[in-house]
């Protein structure tokens, strides 16, 4: 038996590949939208891929299940509770199918999602591994806040933490100390709000030192679990519904987003979603555009800044970029939106835009001669303070509320390091017309964090 886990940084999403080196056989586990490397690493082992298992609908990013299964005559098996549209076995607990050696044993473990399962590995009758999907993480667990409106079943956080509580305890803590824990994601996914760097744990280290495993009584489980969660995409219903849908192929869906000609004109008014660095972007860009630059976490700010029904044209620095940035919209499922993808500075004529440079020295000088805006998460604002008197406004919620700005003093905008400061600048810029917007950016750091009187 071999576990090939794949790792994609800019989800933090893990995806497995299960090998049985008797009979070369594979089985999938949370695929990404790109099969490729899937097939890819099937073909190296002169292996069949026959089986795809979903621990749930993902909310972050888009699967292929049902591309691999057609392209390969693959099972998709699933909890009949996800009310898959695709064909498909149910697997819940007291399912198993094997494969050689090797036994896969279906448990029930809602909580992050009603519908959610986790795959015990068994070899020879004895659990090895268990994949956990989005219910156990390792030094967390999964957030229960992402079906209360969202999939076949919807369920309020309070009941779905609750049932975390129970999963956690009652069926993954019962599996013996030394069986390998592999998640779907890692650090920096928004489908948790703690969790550890590393990529794979065992259920005995889990025990000791994940805090969400403490002992805990259900209250106090819920309440610690619900509290401080982080922002909710705007994307991730859109992708519950995609997944349990199932989305199109990848690659043709790729080829199919309308490729411009370098500089071509873009209508007045359209939604535009500029990737360039900001220093090129500040010098001048579409007016209205958004700042969203393609280092970071570009896929998940595009869909948590960008919501699933707004078509939108895509910008990019150079052409491998462009097509880098097709890819990663595509890992959420957006590429359907964009409208059109360039190169370079679109032709806007009159209709283009800068933005102005701060002059950092006369903003510490005078701080109070400025509106600031602090775009960062209400946690950070509160336990982080940068600026007296800031206007704390998230950036995820920015272009809703910028309004909210007052515009009687040049406005600079913050975040902790520069990356979402570009993006909020833009949003401002864009929707105060007249207002001088400036961006802080890295700058940030050279400002202490205030001491609390």
């Amino acid at each position: 038996m071999k576990i090939e886990q794949f790792e994609d940084k800019g989800l933090a999403h893990f995806s497995y590949a299960v090998l049985s080196e008797g009979t070369r056989e594979i089985v999938l586990i949370d695929p990404a939208r790109n099969p490729q490397p899937y097939y890819d690493y099937a073909r190296a082992h002169e292996a069949k891929i026959i089986a795809v298992i979903e621990t749930h609908p993902h909310a972050d990013f888009v699967s292929s299940h049902l591309e691999i299964a057609r392209a390969t005559g693959a099972v998709i098996h699933a909890s009949r509770l996800l009310g898959a549209d695709y064909a498909h076995e149910a697997f819940d607990e007291g399912d198993s199918f094997a494969v050689g050696k090797h036994t896969y044993r279906a448990l029930n473990t809602p909580g992050h999602s009603p519908d959610s399962i986790s795959i015990v590995l068994e070899r020879e009758g004895q659990d090895v591994a268990v994949f956990t999907g989005d219910t156990l993480f390792i030094g967390d667990v999964g957030r229960p806040d992402l079906r209360e409106t969202a999939g076949n079943l919807t369920a309020r956080r309070e009941a779905l933490a609750a049932q975390l509580y129970h999963s956690t305890r009652e069926k993954l803590m019962t599996l013996a100390d030394a069986v390998s824990v592999y998640p779907a994601h890692g650090a920096g996914s928004l489908c948790g709000k703690a969790l550890s760097g590393a990529n794979s744990s065992t259920i005995g280290t889990e025990k000791i030192g994940n805090p969400m495993l403490r002992p805990l009584s259900e209250a106090e489980f819920v309440a610690e679990l619900l509290a401080d969660q982080p922002f909710i995409p705007k994307y991730f219903g859109y992708d519950v519904a995609l997944n349990k849908a199932g989305a199109p192929a990848y690659a043709p869906s790729v080829a199919r987003v309308p490729r411009l000609a370098p500089g071509a004109a873009l209508p007045p008014g359209a939604l535009v979603v500029d990737a360039r660095p900001e220093a090129a972007f500040k010098r001048g860009h579409a007016a209205g555009a958004l700042n969203i630059q393609q280092g970071g976490k570009f896929e998940t700010w595009l869909g948590s800044l960008v919501g699933p029904r707004e078509p939108f044209y895509l910008v990019a620095a150079d052409a491998a970029s462009l097509e880098n940035l097709i890819q990663k919209t595509a890992k959420i499922g957006y590429e359907a939106l964009i409208k059109g993808a360039l190169v370079g500075t679109p032709a806007t004529g009159a209709t283009g835009a800068t933005l102005p440079v701060l002059d950092v020295a006369a903003f510490r000088r005078h701080p109070a001669q400025y509106t600031v805006v602090d775009i960062r998460s209400p946690a950070e604002h509160a336990h982080e303070p940068l600026f007296a008197g800031s206007l704390n406004l998230p950036l995820p919620e920015l272009r809703e509320r910028a309004g909210e700005i007052p515009t009687d003093r040049p406005v600079v905008v913050h975040c902790a390091g520069g990356y979402r400061s570009a993006a909020g600048s833009s949003i401002v810029a864009a929707a105060l017309p007249g207002a001088a917007v400036f961006d802080l950016g890295e700058a940030v750091h050279a400002f202490p964090v205030l001491v609390p009187a």
